[in-house]
């Protein structure tokens, strides 16, 4: 019988969340026996190449291309998991929210006190993706399953919470997971 699939995915984030999966340490050739990955940086796929069991997101949604990444993650994984704070709140790439993103574009290519640029020309290469009007969190822009707090969240949460999806039983995660002190 083949094994289930796991696709992960980082949009607007700093890649955490991938290193406390990684941090599962040796359990991940646990994991790895469960499940055959996709889409991942862990075997380097770049669209999803068949159906999911599992999605894995980090980060949330500040462009088209996230938008579209995680849109098709939505219709092509049967359970859909928002990793870490940036994935369920917007996190640290969210403070964008609170500045008008033109403010934002300004202050970063044109009068930033670092900013050296004599021409004064603002990125437009046709390749870029283009900047939505604010930070999205994952669940505000499509369906997510479940959440797994945190900045990261720890290996063991993350552990914790496939080992239950793949035995198809509820994710129960005792508080001492979950609370950040």
């Amino acid at each position: 019988m083949a094994k289930p699939r796991i696709a992960t995915t980082s949009l607007a984030g700093c890649f955490g969340c991938h290193m406390s999966l990684l941090d599962i340490d040796d359990r991940i050739l646990q994991v790895a026996e469960l499940v055959d990955f996709d889409r991942s940086p862990i075997v380097d796929f770049k669209r999803i190449t068949a159906r999911c069991a599992i999605g894995l997101i980090e980060g949330g949604c500040c462009n088209e291309e996230n938008v579209e990444v995680l849109r098709h993650f939505r219709k092509n994984c049967d359970v859909l998991v928002s990793v870490g704070d940036c994935a369920t709140m917007g996190g640290i790439p969210a403070l964008r929210n609170l500045v008008p993103l033109e403010e934002c574009l300004r202050e970063a290519y044109l009068e930033g006190p670092t900013v050296h640029n004599p021409e004064r020309r603002m990125p437009d290469d046709k390749e870029l993706p283009l900047l939505l009007d604010k930070v999205y969190c994952c669940h505000e822009v499509v369906k997510i399953d479940y959440h797994l707090p945190g900045c990261p969240p720890s290996a063991d949460t993350i552990f914790r919470a496939l080992v239950a999806l793949l035995s198809g039983k509820q994710v129960d995660l005792p508080y001492g997971l979950i609370k950040f002190d």
